[in-house]
């Protein structure tokens, strides 16, 4: 599991006084950052060198999240496939999981544009970060 602790900007609040539902989406493709790395250790940013596509991104809204108290992220992997694979994140503040969501990437290289297999080393790492639903506390669930 990948923790990141962020600290709201007052410039992401929104007219009601709540962090803006656009914020996480954000904050989660920060959280993303160490699983960029195993596939582009360097984080270089041009089509010869990244090996991932994003394809999907879903966000369920659990609770409100404030300015003026950090927010723990909390990234796992759920499931590897053949050449994609689902993140698992989280948002925690106060004690309590006010966000979750889900983001699917494919292993893609960009001067074939087609999906790749993830496998060898790639494929290991992932699974070091899996977090099965029977290793989910109450908490997570």
């Amino acid at each position: 599991m990948f923790h990141l602790r962020v600290t709201p900007q007052f410039a992401n609040t929104d007219g009601l006084g709540h962090i803006n539902n656009i914020v996480l989406a954000n904050w989660f493709e920060q959280a993303r950052t160490p699983i960029f790395r195993i596939f582009t250790p360097d984080l270089t940013i041009n089509y010869e060198k990244w090996k991932l596509i994003m394809v999907r991104t879903e966000y369920d809204f659990l609770g409100e999240l404030f300015f003026g108290r950090d927010v723990e992220i909390k990234s796992y992997i759920l499931k590897i496939g053949n050449t994609s694979f689902t993140i698992g994140h989280e948002a925690w503040q106060n004690g309590g999981l006010r966000a979750r969501g889900k983001a699917v990437l494919v292993h893609y290289d960009f001067n074939l544009k087609k999906s790749i297999p993830i496998i060898g080393n790639l494929r290991d790492t992932l699974n070091e970060h899996i977090l099965l639903p029977e290793n989910m506390d109450s908490d997570n669930k």
